[in-house]
């Protein structure tokens, strides 16, 4: 196949993975949805962080959303990344961001987790933030991904999650050596 064949064929795909596009109910943002979700983890769970952190899991993304230069769906956008033509945006980056955002609210009634999927396959591993009911373990919790949809929040119960199975992240690392 010739230079020109390859670079028709990498735009037809570029298209396509862009033309995945993002769900229509995740740029219909619903803070209160994700709240009252939060919320029936436990009875112990406090309205006023179930609130401010569906809130901030909506909000903040999109605010890194701008910080990120993204522009285009997050396979892509992690190819500018790693090429050096955007400064953050993998999903670690997302996780990394939103995890610190959300500990500045000195949650006492939620914990907050990290997750990994795919931690054996390095091109496909995926990082993200669950919240959970103090003291409950992560499986108990509902994910909350930015990355998924380039800034807009996907999230779901760890164990309705279709397209992940998450593994806490301390045991991920672990199990590689890692700290």
């Amino acid at each position: 196949m010739t230079r020109l064949g390859l670079v028709i064929w990498g735009l037809i795909a570029a298209l396509f993975l862009t033309a995945c596009g993002v769900p229509q109910e995740a740029l219909r943002p619903n803070p209160a949805e994700l709240a009252q979700e939060i919320l029936a983890l436990d009875a112990d769970v406090d309205i006023d962080e179930a609130n401010r952190v569906a809130r901030i899991a909506y909000e903040y993304p999109l605010e890194l959303r701008v910080v990120y230069n993204v522009t285009d769906g997050p396979l892509i956008h992690n190819t500018k990344v790693n090429q050096g033509l955007r400064p953050r945006g993998l999903c670690w980056h997302w996780a990394d961001d939103l995890e610190a955002r959300l500990r500045q609210e000195d949650l006492q009634s939620l914990t907050l987790h990290r997750a990994i999927a795919n931690h054996d396959n390095i091109r496909i591993e995926h990082s993200t933030v669950i919240v959970s009911a103090k003291g409950d373990n992560m499986r108990e919790g509902i994910v909350l991904d930015p990355w998924r949809y380039g800034g807009y929040l996907y999230w779901a119960p760890v164990l309705e999650d279709e397209r992940y199975v998450w593994e806490e992240r301390n045991k991920v690392f672990a199990a590689k050596g890692l700290r």
